[in-house]
Parts: structure tokens; C-alpha cells; sequence
């Protein structure tokens, strides 16, 4: 089971999980994904990068309608592996596995991607690159937790022999995203209080508010294809390796 062997009959929990119907569901839903992405992706950043001009913040501030979905990505991503770590620590799904592992990857770009991006943003408006505020140095650390974990991984070369200690890593580093969240709250910050999900609503207009949610929604989206993208790679890589395995150990049989 640590290749991904489909087990002959699945129980009702564990068919979820079976390799065999992953690939399956995975290889009809996938390309609806990347195409809803594209669909959602182009009038988001149509009318983010067509809308007005921020009275503080000028041109600059359409670099919002990437970096915050960025942002936000990156923190959904490990998100995304604590939920797949404890499906592997307590159902051993070889699946959720294989979805942690695969979200690592995209969750470093995505976080990457984030820190430039605001990097950009920040020099015109704050007037530095980078700054080791409480957001800035709690984001900075997620990214180098996706290094360490991408790390771990690697380090062994039987994927179900790092599975329980890359699960238990993705779940005790899940403590870094509430603090990037409230950190803005926590501590004083260069950041901006949360503008978009507070207990009175968005704070910002509707053509600024419109294209972020729809950039947020396209980038999940595109990100929810690439995930299932590098998944069923995982997965046939798995099954490649077990079939030389099994290759070698009858060679090593029939020699005389």
C-alpha cells in the first residue's frame, strides 16, 4: 500500500482514498478546473488592473489583486496539508500523503510569490523592500517551514517511510497560521488591519473588493488544478516505482 496499490475492495471511508478512483475522478475533474480558472481569472484581473487609481496609494495599489490571493494561498495551502497530515497519522490513507506532499511545493511558490509581490507593493508605499515586522517575519518563517518540510521529504527515499514525520511536521507547523493571520492585531505592523473578512463586513469599495474576491477565487481554482496536476503525477510515479521494484525482486529470484 505505501506505492499506491489499489486495494482490491475499498471500505466506504477508503474509497475516497483508492488510488485507482483518485486517478479516475481526478483526470475528469481536472481539466474543468483549469478552465474555470481562466474563465474567472480574466475579468478578475481585467477590472483589477482597469480600476481607478488609489487616492494614496496611486497605480501601485493594483498590485493587491495578486498579492493578496498569493498571500492568502499560502496560507491555505498548509492548511491544506495539516488536513492531509491528520488523515495520514489517522487513517493512514496513502492519498492524503500524497496530497500533502504535493501541496508543499505549490504552498513555497505561492508563499515566494507573495513575499516579492509585497515586496514590490511595499517599496513605493512604505519605502522599503522589506521590513522584519510580526507579518512580514511570520510569512517569511512559513516559507522557510515549506523548505524544511520539501526537505524532509526528500530525505528518504521510501515515501511511506517520511509520510508519519512530514504529517506530524505539516500539523505542529499549522500554529503559524493563525499568527500570520492575527499578527496584524497581535503586534504593531506595517500591515493594514483586514479590510476584506471582518465582524462588520469589507471595508473597501466594490471596485476594489469585486476583482480581489474574483482573483482570490481564479487563483484557488487555477491552484486546486495544479495540486490535482502534481497528485496524480505523484501517484503514477509511486506505481512506476513499485512495478521496477517488483521487476528486480523476480530478477533477483529467477537468477540462478
Amino acid at each position: 500500500m505505501s506505492d499506491l496499490a489499489a486495494s482490491p475492495r475499498p471500505t466506504r471511508i477508503g474509497a475516497l482514498a483508492n488510488p485507482t478512483r483518485f486517478l479516475a475522478l481526478s483526470g475528469r475533474v481536472q481539466p474543468f478546473l483549469y478552465a474555470a480558472a481562466a474563465l474567472v481569472l480574466a475579468p478578475a484581473l481585467w477590472l483589477g488592473f482597469t480600476a481607478p487609481a488609489d487616492y494614496q496609494q496611486g497605480e501601485t495599489v493594483r498590485i493587491m489583486f495578486i498579492h493578496v490571493p498569493f498571500a492568502w494561498l499560502g496560507m491555505m495551502a498548509w492548511t491544506m496539508m495539516a488536513g492531509s497530515g491528520l488523515g495520514t497519522l489517522v487513517w493512514r490513507h496513502p492519498v492524503a500523503d500524497v496530497a500533502l506532499k504535493s501541496a508543499a511545493p505549490l504552498g513555497a511558490v505561492f508563499t515566494l510569490l507573495a513575499m516579492v509581490t509585497g515586496s514590490i507593493w511595499g517599496r513605493p508605499t512604505w519605502g522599503t523592500w522589506w521590513e522584519w515586522d510580526a507579518r512580514l517575519s511570520s510569512v517569511f518563517i512559513l516559507f522557510l517551514m515549506y523548505l524544511g518540510l520539501i526537505a524532509l521529504t526528500r530525505a528518504f527515499d521510501d515515501p511511506a517511510r517520511s509520510a508519519r514525520p512530514v504529517a506530524v511536521v505539516a500539523l505542529t507547523g499549522f500554529v503559524m497560521i493563525p499568527i500570520i493571520k492575527f499578527s496584524v492585531e497581535w503586534w504593531n505592523t506595517l500591515h493594514q488591519p483586514a479590510s476584506v473578512l471582518t465582524m462588520n463586513g469589507p471595508k473597501m469599495p466594490a471596485t476594489y473588493l469585486v476583482p480581489l474576491l474574483l482573483s482570490a477565487l481564479g487563483f484557488s481554482l487555477l491552484f486546486l488544478a495544479l495540486h490535482l496536476t502534481a497528485m496524480r503525477t505523484e501517484v503514477l510515479r509511486r506505481r512506476i516505482r513499485a512495478l521496477k521494484r517488483l521487476q528486480a525482486a523476480r530478477t533477483e529470484g529467477a537468477t540462478p
